[in-house]
């Protein structure tokens, strides 16, 4: 009996640190019954998954979270890099306990947030802004290679993609400049795809995402590279070589 066998693809935890680090839309979900998502004035979630999310002074979630701990629970959205019609490709939730933090604290979250992502929003704090902190306890990486539960420990010991800082400008470039490339990675769908608008969708070590728009619905494919990669030289190379380009053994 042949057996069809799925193309590598990065650890979950992995999969879970490429969305953390790229810092997409969050929503703040207290369990308190009330089914409200608070949308953080900024969040961070650092590499051994705690979270610090900045709200209003004002917001009932900061003092009662001053008051005594909280569960709650952060969702971050990985967004694609490209006009999609669902545009979501993943989701990483961080489940555990909610507090406000000092001032004192507040300013050494805000010091180690700026060292890791600077942002005009921290100066807000401490000026009509508050420091909140999530501690993990658990997290769920949840996008097309499936839902995946994961200790804060696994979390902590993976690395983001080696091209996460550059998927977006990469994927925006070839969908708005070389639609030409695009047309030569499509070459490699199933023919039942073949009709469909193909769309850059994510780029990892492990391969390239298409996504193929058809009439009715959405068909996510990755195209494996022959092995992983983990510089821009290499990439280049693996693209060529999906390309058919005629000059990959001398560029090599």
């Amino acid at each position: 009996m042949n057996e069809t066998r799925r193309p590598p693809t990065p650890h979950p935890a992995e999969r879970a640190r490429t969305i953390a680090a790229r810092g997409g839309r969050a929503a703040l979900l207290p369990s308190d019954g009330a089914e409200t998502r608070i949308t953080p004035v900024l969040h961070h979630v650092h590499p051994d998954g705690e979270a610090t999310i900045v709200l209003p002074d004002e917001h009932p979630l900061v003092e009662a979270a001053r008051r005594s701990e909280l569960t709650a629970m952060l969702e971050v959205a990985d967004q694609a890099p490209v006009a999609l019609r669902e545009p979501v490709r993943g989701l990483l939730w961080i489940t555990g306990w909610l507090r406000t933090l000092s001032a004192e604290q507040a300013r050494v979250a805000s010091v180690l947030v700026a060292e890791a992502r600077p942002d005009p929003r921290l100066l807000d704090v401490g000026h009509g802004a508050s420091v909140l902190r999530l501690s993990p306890a658990s997290l769920v990486v949840a996008d097309a290679e499936g839902t995946t539960s994961l200790r804060p420990e696994l979390f902590a010991q993976a690395e983001p993609d080696p091209f996460a800082a550059h998927e977006d400008h990469w994927l925006r470039h070839l969908e708005l400049s070389h639609r030409d490339v695009v047309g030569l990675l499509a070459q490699h769908l199933p023919a039942d795809l073949k009709g469909g608008h193909v769309r850059p969708l994510g780029l990892d070590r492990f391969g390239l995402r298409l996504r193929v728009e058809m009439a009715d619905e959405d068909h996510d494919v990755r195209i494996a590279f022959s092995r992983p990669v983990g510089t821009a030289q290499e990439l280049a190379a693996e693209l060529r070589r999906l390309m058919g380009c005629p000059f990959l053994a001398q560029r090599r």
